[in-house]
This record gives structure tokens, C-alpha cells and sequence, in this order.
């Protein structure tokens, strides 16, 4: 599997394209109904899939301070709620048409809203964007992208599980209570907890700031909140030269890593389930996509910046992803069609995403 990945990887580097759809494309073939299904071992892969999208998220996080999230998220609450507005009803209305019942178009509606922080970490790493002037806005998007879903993942939960409001309050006031926690201490307590973290040997460093990832995200992620933001939220409180040291050891895991993640996401999605619902996923794409394009551009207005560089910020967050598959898992119990509908949906988003913002860098 991995050198199958390293030549994909060539292909990539020599065609000047994003890995991240020859990664899915893989997946695809090699998964359950594919064309050469492999005896791989899943469990195995599965957890380092999960660990690649955390060191993305932690990765993302480095590149930036808690000042600068502070104030990203400050002025980016409008941003969030256009993005809220405008790319949660295409989802909902979908799946009210389709005569699915008001809890699964709701989870629908969740699947169009979320952007994947994963593929998007990775695409600005590979156009070498970070910098960029529409990053930050970029970035506080998904943040509050994920912020909204400490309180969506909980209640969507509890809803599908029959609690009734009292449970419902609970698992909010738990998710926001965490979320909030986290986030300041990484804010306001960064630097110190980087001091203390600090020291010169490249091992120490690597055990603890890995293991600090693993132990926040994993932390969160047993209160039913995103992993994702936690390990974005660890990569911002590290700062000073236990940064650069972080970057340095951790990049080479991220890498092969997130190309696993990438390939599992493929691995996952059984080919003959997407025929029959293909072309609504590709309809609902297409909407989105223009949803997702107005976001970023309406987002970047304050910023002064040119046209070409206001729409590459709506298409690096056309890529839908891991927290999409994660909705519908949740309801596809209660709605069958949600799952192959959702998978379809996704894996057009997730191919498309890299392509249009690798033309728009």
C-alpha cells in the first residue's frame, strides 16, 4: 500500500497536481467492491488514518499564534454565519424533496455545511499558501466550522438516541464547556505550557508534543467534540522554538500519514452504492461549490483584495470530508440512502476541492 502511495505521490509531484485525489482514487479501487479489493489491515490503517488528520490539524495550528486566532475569530463570526446560512439549506432542502423525514435532512444539511479541515490543511500546505493573505479568514471559517459542530455532533446524537431536552442541555453545556476550556488555555497559556514542554533533545520533543496531541484530541473526542479542533488548538499553543523543532520532527509523520488517511477515506466508500445516487450527489455538488465560492468571497470583502485571490478562498474550502462521513454514520440507521447519497456527495467534493484550488493558487 505504501509504495503504491509513493508512486501515486511521483505522479503527482511530475504532473504538478494535489496527491489528495489520486490518494481517494486508490481507496477506491482497492475497497470493498473496487476493482481489486487488497486483504488490508483495516484496523490498522483506520487508526493511522485518524492520527494523520490530527497532525494536519496540530500542523495548521503551528503556523499560527493565539493573538492571531483570537482576533481571526473575533472578526470571523459574520464569515461563519454566511457559511452557516448559505451551505446548511442546500443539504436540508435535498433531503426534505427526497421525502426523508426532518432528522436526516437536518443530518444532510450538516453534510454540505462542513468543510474538510483535513484536505484544506493539506491543500495550503501543498500550494504553499500559509502565508497567503486569505488564510487567516480560511482558517477561522473552519474553526467555527468546527465550533459549531461541538454543539451539532452532541445534539444530533441525542436526538437520534430518543433523549429527550434535559440530556440534550447536558451534552451541549459539556461540549461548549470543554471547547471553551480548551481554547483558553491554548489563547492565553500557550507560551507557558511551551516552555514547559521545551528541551533540547529531538526525542523529548517528539514524545511530548505528539503524546499532547494525542491525549487532547483524544480527550475531546470521548465528550462526543471534534479531535480535529483539539489538535488544532494544541498546535497554537505551542510556540517559540518549540515550534520550528514541532514542524521539523512531526512534518515526515504527517505526511505519511495523512496519505493514509486519504487512501482509508477511498478504502471506506463501496463504488457500487454511488450509481444510483450519483446524480444528485453531482447536482448538489454543483451547488455548493457556488455556496462555498460566495463564502470565501464574501468573507475576504474587509481585506482589500483582488478578485482572483477572494475566490481562491471559497474554493480551498470546497473540499468536504471526514466530519461529513461522521454525520451520516450517525444517521444512516434512521435513513439508508443517507449513507450512499452522503459518500457520493463527499467523494466529488473531496476530488474536486484540491483540483479547483490547485487552479486558483
Amino acid at each position: 500500500m505504501i509504495i503504491g502511495l509513493a508512486l501515486l505521490a511521483r505522479l503527482s509531484s511530475r504532473w504538478d497536481i494535489s496527491s489528495i485525489p489520486l490518494y481517494l482514487l486508490a481507496g477506491l479501487a482497492f475497497g470493498n467492491g473496487g476493482l481489486a479489493p487488497l486483504n488490508l489491515s483495516k484496523d490498522f490503517i483506520q487508526l493511522g488514518a485518524e492520527v494523520g488528520v490530527l497532525l494536519l490539524l496540530f500542523m495548521l495550528g503551528v503556523e499560527y499564534s493565539g493573538d492571531q486566532l483570537r482576533q481571526n475569530l473575533r472578526s470571523g463570526v459574520p464569515a461563519g454565519a454566511i457559511d452557516l446560512l448559505l451551505n446548511f439549506p442546500p443539504g436540508f432542502a435535498v433531503g426534505l424533496l427526497l421525502g426523508w423525514s426532518l432528522l436526516p435532512a437536518i443530518l444532510l444539511g450538516g453534510v454540505t455545511f462542513i468543510s474538510s479541515s483535513g484536505i484544506i490543511a493539506r491543500v495550503l500546505s501543498e500550494s504553499g499558501r500559509m502565508d497567503a493573505p486569505e488564510t487567516p479568514t480560511v482558517l477561522s471559517i473552519l474553526v467555527l466550522e468546527d465550533l459549531v459542530m461541538a454543539i451539532y455532533l452532541p445534539v444530533t446524537a441525542v436526538l437520534i438516541a430518543g433523549g429527550g431536552p434535559s440530556r440534550i442541555l447536558i451534552s451541549v453545556a459539556i461540549a461548549i464547556t470543554v471547547t471553551a476550556l480548551v481554547l483558553f488555555i491554548a489563547i492565553r497559556y500557550g507560551r507557558l505550557l511551551s516552555d514547559l514542554l521545551a528541551h533540547q533533545s529531538d526525542e523529548v520533543i517528539l514524545l511530548s508534543v505528539f503524546g499532547s496531541v494525542l491525549l487532547v484530541a483524544g480527550l475531546m473526542q470521548r465528550l462526543n467534540i471534534s479531535a480535529a479542533i483539539g489538535a488544532f488548538l494544541v498546535g497554537i499553543a505551542v510556540s517559540g522554538p518549540i515550534a520550528e523543532q514541532s514542524h521539523r520532527l512531526l512534518s515526515p509523520v504527517r505526511d505519511l500519514l495523512a496519505a493514509v488517511f486519504f487512501f482509508f477515506f477511498g478504502l471506506e466508500i463501496n463504488p457500487r452504492s454511488l450509481p444510483p445516487v450519483l446524480l444528485i450527489a453531482l447536482a448538489l455538488a454543483v451547488v455548493t461549490t457556488l455556496t462555498k465560492l460566495l463564502t470565501g468571497y464574501w468573507s475576504t470583502r474587509r481585506l482589500r483584495l483582488d478578485l482572483r485571490t477572494r475566490f481562491r478562498a471559497g474554493f480551498t474550502l470546497v473540499a468536504h470530508g471526514e466530519f461529513s462521513i461522521v454525520i451520516a454514520g450517525l444517521g444512516v440507521s434512521l435513513e439508508p440512502r443517507l449513507g450512499s447519497l452522503s459518500a457520493a456527495y463527499v467523494l466529488l467534493m473531496a476530488i474536486a476541492g484540491p483540483i479547483v484550488a490547485r487552479v486558483f493558487r
